[in-house]
This record gives structure tokens, C-alpha cells and sequence, in this order.
């Protein structure tokens, strides 16, 4: 269905702008006028205006909470959706509810309102929708998923703590290397220079880094940024080499591991609000597979799904992939043994959410001395290398 982009007023004069899924003019009037609004103009929008800016966490945080508490008073799913389209204040947000009402007043169901706007509505939330509507039991999905939207929020807040910080940190050591070797050092070693005595081995390779920044410093910013550029460019088109960076980054040093439980916990989390629903375990997986974010939990759980579909158990399944540690192989074990493997996979998602964050912290803990010491070696080795030559000059001419 064509985007338009319309101006429209409501009945106190104030003029509204925005975007709007409609068959032709007449069918963006209706929709309009449903929402208290009267047809101004309206152009054609681009197709990727659809999905450019995206709706903020916390709006469809609210945005849930709201309808569930709705549906939980006995309000009627149509009604509420239209308080909510009119209360809304994140425009995109507000048209992608007003187009989810001309969807069900068209006779479809709330999931496949939902399914149509995949960018705030992920398989998930849609599959949870539809289990609830199947089930009857829409109001405690809704708040279910709110819950789970709370902890996504968390937890990318984590995930930013866990990268910003020793970005930050980084930047901060390689701005002052940089000053070091293209301003300061070369005026000390000039003198150092002059003084016409043979440099000792470090000296000379102090000297030949500044000369190199100096000479060559376009090549040392601009090296970097291109050799990246042309490596995101390959990664976006080899799965191959897609999947070996994201086992890379399960593995690399500290930052790794916790990575890793980062994304386990997401996998547990979901699986176990599917599988709470009545969704079956191979559905669980497929749908999880994409959910995770990296490739190699991803083809982990997808050989997973084969061996529990040719008749392995849930964790016989897991284990066959050699990717999941030995505490998530063993709450599985233990959910299938009591048939409460729901509550074993949130165990599992709560224990490594506690687990991140107290590693998180001592990441960040080690990362301020660590970082002190790589920049205290550097100023040592510029000031032994400077000062080294002049208190031998020195010592000469005292004797």
C-alpha cells in the first residue's frame, strides 16, 4: 500500500503533519477523518521514509503497558487501539497505530495488524500476540511483553556500557599518542639532534615514529578508516566470513565472554515467553535463530532444531553444537526432567543478566588502570628517551 505524506487540521484549527499508509486520496480522507482530521494536501512519500527513524524503546514500552491495562479493564481491543492512536505523541508511532485500526476494521487480527510493521514489532512480539489470541489471555501477554521490552531496554543498556566506556577510554590514549608523537616530541628531539652524539637504539626509534606520523600522517588516519570500510563492505556480502567475526567476538579477550551470556540470555528469554505460550520448541528455535543477533549462536540453534526434530532431546540437541556451556545444558536438562523447562530458561536468563552486570563492573574496574599503565609506558619511553641522551651529554661534560 503507497505511503503518503499528508497536512491535515483538526477541528480546533491546529494543523497535523505526517505519514499515512493509503490506497488513493478518498481512502486518506476516511482514514483521516477517523482520526478527527480534515485533509489539507498530501504527496507521495518515499518508500524508505517508512522505516528511517525508528520509534523509541520506551514509547512502545508505554505504548504497551497502556493497551494492556485497557484490555485488562474490559476495554474492547478496537476502542482502546483508538485512545492510544489518539494519545500517542511519537508521530511515526501514532501512524503505525491509526494503519493497525484500519487493519482490524478491515477484518484482520491484531498479530497480522502487527506483522505489517515488522521494524517495531518483531516475530516475537508478533508470535506472543497471536499465541494470546488464540488463547484468550491477551491482557497477561500484553503485560508479559511489556516486561520483556523493559529488560531489552536493560539489557542494551548494558550492552552499551559494556562498549562505550573502553571506546571512550581508547580514544582518549591514541588523541594523546598522537599529540605526543606530532607536536611534542619533535621539538624535544630536535635539541636531542644537535647535540651531534650517537642515540641510543629506543631514542632512534622514538625519533623514526614522530618522523613517520609526521611525514605520513594522512596515511596513519586514513589507512585505518579505508581498510575498515572496505572490511564492513566484504563482511555485509560473505555469510562465511560473517559467521567467523561472530565467533570471533564470543571469544575475544574479557569483552568476549560477557558478549557471549549476553546473548544466551536473550535466547533463554525468548524461548521461554514462546514456549510459556504454547509455541512448540522447534517454532521457538526457528524463531529465536534470528532474534540473537550473531551467527554463531544462530547456526548453533538451528543445528540444534535439526537434531531435536530427528527425535534428540531439547538438551541432547544443545549440546550436540558444543556451543553452550555446561550451566545452560544443565538447566534444560533439569526443565525437561520436571517439565518446567519455561522456568529452567528464565533461571538461566536471570543468572547470566546478574552475572553480566558484576562483570561489566569489574570490566570497567580494570580498564581505568589498565589503560593508565599503557599510556604511563609510552610517556616513559618518550621521557627516557629524551632525557636519557641529555643526561649522558651531561655526565661527558662533567668529566
Amino acid at each position: 500500500m503507497p505511503l503518503m505524506q499528508y497536512k491535515a487540521m483538526d477541528e480546533r484549527g491546529k494543523v497535523a503533519l505526517g505519514r499515512m499508509e493509503a490506497v488513493n486520496e478518498a481512502d486518506l480522507e476516511v482514514r483521516l477523518r477517523r482520526m478527527g482530521l480534515d485533509l489539507i494536501n498530501f504527496t507521495a512519500a518515499k518508500a524508505k521514509s517508512a522505516s528511517g527513524r525508528r520509534v523509541p524503546r520506551r514509547d512502545v514500552i508505554s505504548f504497551c503497558m497502556q493497551l494492556e491495562q485497557l484490555i485488562s479493564s474490559g476495554v474492547p481491543l478496537l476502542e482502546g487501539l483508538q485512545d492510544l492512536r489518539d494519545s500517542v505523541e511519537d508521530r511515526k508511532l501514532r501512524d503505525i497505530v491509526a494503519g493497525m485500526v484500519e487493519s482490524i476494521e478491515g477484518g484482520s487480527t491484531l498479530s497480522a495488524a502487527m506483522e505489517n510493521y515488522p521494524q517495531i514489532f518483531d516475530n516475537v512480539f508478533v508470535n506472543l500476540v497471536r499465541a494470546g489470541e488464540f488463547s484468550g489471555q491477551m491482557g497477561a501477554v500484553l503485560k508479559t511483553l511489556t516486561e520483556n521490552l523493559k529488560w531489552q531496554d536493560e539489557q542494551a543498556a548494558q550492552m552499551k556500557k559494556l562498549l562505550m566506556y573502553p571506546l571512550f577510554v581508547g580514544t582518549v590514549v591514541m588523541i594523546v599518542v598522537i599529540f605526543l608523537m606530532t607536536y611534542l616530541v619533535p621539538q624535544l628531539t630536535s635539541f636531542i639532534v644537535m647535540m651531534g652524539q650517537e642515540l641510543p637504539l629506543h631514542t632512534r626509534v622514538l625519533i623514526a615514529t614522530s618522523d613517520f606520523m609526521v611525514g605520513y600522517w594522512y596515511a596513519v588516519l586514513g589507512v585505518p578508516a579505508i581498510a575498515f570500510v572496505i572490511f564492513l563492505a566484504v563482511l555485509n556480502s560473505s555469510s562465511a566470513l560473517q559467521l567467523a567475526v561472530d565467533d570471533f567476538k564470543l571469544k575475544v579477550w574479557l569483552i568476549g565472554p560477557i558478549y557471549k551470556k549476553m546473548l544466551l540470555a536473550r535466547f533463554a528469554n525468548y524461548f521461554a515467553l514462546m514456549y510459556r505460550s504454547g509455541i512448540t520448541v522447534l517454532e521457538c528455535i526457528r524463531i529465536c535463530e534470528g532474534l540473537v543477533g550473531n551467527k554463531a549462536i544462530e547456526e548453533a540453534a538451528h543445528r540444534a532444531g535439526r537434531q531435536i526434530g530427528d527425535g534428540a532431546s531439547i538438551s541432547a540437541g544443545f549440546e550436540y553444537t558444543g556451543l553452550f556451556p555446561p550451566l545452560v545444558l544443565r538447566m534444560l536438562r533439569v526443565g525437561e526432567s520436571t517439565g518446567g523447562l519455561d522456568d529452567a530458561l528464565l533461571n538461566i536468563s536471570y543468572f547470566y543478566d546478574r552475572d553480566v552486570s558484576e562483570s561489566i563492573e569489574k570490566v570497567q574496574t580494570m580498564i581505568g588502570p589498565a589503560m593508565t599503565v599503557v599510556l604511563g609506558g609510552i610517556l616513559g619511553w618518550v621521557i627516557v628517551s629524551v632525557l636519557g641522551p641529555i643526561y649522558d651529554l651531561i655526565t661527558k661534560i662533567d668529566i
